[in-house]
C-alpha cells in the first residue's frame, strides 16, 4: 500500500495555526477581562460625576482638594501666619472670628487646631462656595454679612478678631464704625492684615461687588488713623509675634497690626448705643465715647 506523503509545509501550517490559536484563545479571556475593568472604572467615574459625588469628575476633585488657601493675599497670609499667631497670643486664640473675603477657608484651618473655636464673617457674596464652605455656612459658623453695619455679636464674644482684605475697601467713614465695632467684640484685641501701597499682585475683589476699589495705604497712615479713634498698639502681642515672626524667617506679604480692643466702660456705653440706634445702622465710635467720658 502506498502511502501518501506528507507535506511539510501544510503540517507546519497546521500545527502553526494551532498555536496561534491556542495563543489567542488563551490571550483572549485576560483581554476581555481588562477591558471589562477599564470600561467599569469609566462607567464608575462617568456615574459618579452625574450623582455630584464627585463634581465636575475626577479633575475637579483634585482641583477641590489642592485649593485650600484663599487667593485673596492677605487671608492667605493668615492662614500661614497662624502658627506663629498662636506663639504670640496662646491662650487668646481660642475663640477667634475671622472677618474678610474667602473666610471659609481661614476658618476651616483654625478649627483644625486644638482647642480652638472659630467663626467667620464674609463681607462680600459668595459666587463658588464650595461644600464645606456651605456646611459652616448652613451650621451658622460662617456669616455672610456687611461690615459697615454692627456685627451680629454681643461685647466679647470673641477673645481676638483678625481681620484681613477687607479694611482696604472702607472709607474712612465706615472704618470709624467698623474698626470701634471690631473692637468691641472682642476681649484681648483684633489683628488687622491689610496690603502694601505699592503691591499690585494682590487679588481683590470686583469692584461691582465691594462697591469701591480698594486702597492700599501706608503703616504710617494707619498708625495715624489708630490714635484718632483711640484704639492703642498691642505692645505684647507685637513683641512676641515679632520674635516668633523672626524665628520662622517667614516674610509677610501684608501689614500686620495688633491693637488692644475698647476698654471695660467704653464698651459697655458703646453697645448701648448700638443697641439704640439699630434701626439706623449706626455705632458711636470709641473716640467719641473716650473724650467725653
Amino acid at each position: 500500500m502506498s502511502r501518501r506523503p506528507v507535506n511539510p509545509s501544510r503540517r507546519f501550517g497546521d500545527s502553526g495555526g494551532r498555536l496561534f490559536s491556542s495563543s489567542k484563545s488563551r490571550s483572549s479571556p485576560v483581554l476581555s477581562v481588562g477591558l471589562i475593568i477599564v470600561g467599569g472604572l469609566f462607567l464608575i467615574g462617568y456615574v459618579y460625576k452625574g450623582s455630584g459625588l464627585v463634581p465636575g469628575g475626577f479633575g475637579s476633585r483634585l482641583e477641590s482638594v489642592s485649593r485650600v488657601e484663599s487667593d485673596y493675599l492677605c487671608t492667605s497670609e493668615v492662614q500661614r501666619a497662624i502658627p506663629i499667631l498662636q506663639k504670640a497670643y496662646g491662650d487668646s486664640l481660642h475663640k477667634v472670628l475671622h472677618v474678610g473675603p474667602d473666610t471659609c477657608y481661614v476658618v476651616s484651618k483654625l478649627l483644625k487646631e486644638e482647642e480652638t473655636e472659630a467663626w467667620g464673617i464674609e463681607p462680600y457674596d459668595i459666587e463658588d462656595a464650595d461644600g464645606n464652605c456651605k456646611a459652616l455656612i448652613r451650621k451658622g459658623t460662617v456669616r455672610m454679612a456687611d461690615i459697615k453695619f454692627p456685627l451680629p455679636y454681643r461685647p466679647k464674644s470673641f477673645s481676638l478678631v483678625i481681620v484681613s482684605d477687607a479694611l482696604d475697601f472702607l472709607s474712612p467713614r465706615y472704618l470709624n464704625k467698623t474698626l470701634p465695632d471690631l473692637a468691641r467684640v472682642s476681649s484681648d484685641g483684633i489683628v488687622i492684615f491689610t496690603g502694601f501701597p505699592d503691591n499690585h499682585k494682590a487679588k481683590v475683589a470686583d469692584v461691582s461687588k465691594v462697591g469701591r476699589a480698594a486702597k492700599m495705604r501706608s503703616s504710617s497712615w494707619w498708625v495715624r488713623f489708630f490714635l484718632q479713634i483711640n484704639l492703642e498698639e498691642n505692645e505684647t502681642a507685637s513683641k512676641k509675634f515679632a520674635q516668633a515672626l523672626t524665628k520662622s524667617s517667614h516674610v509677610p506679604r501684608c501689614q500686620i497690626f495688633h491693637l488692644n480692643a475698647c476698654a471695660e466702660h467704653i464698651v459697655r456705653i458703646l453697645s448701648f448705643f448700638a443697641s439704640v440706634f439699630t434701626s439706623t445702622r449706626e455705632v458711636i465710635l470709641c473716640t467719641t465715647l473716650a473724650h467725653t467720658i
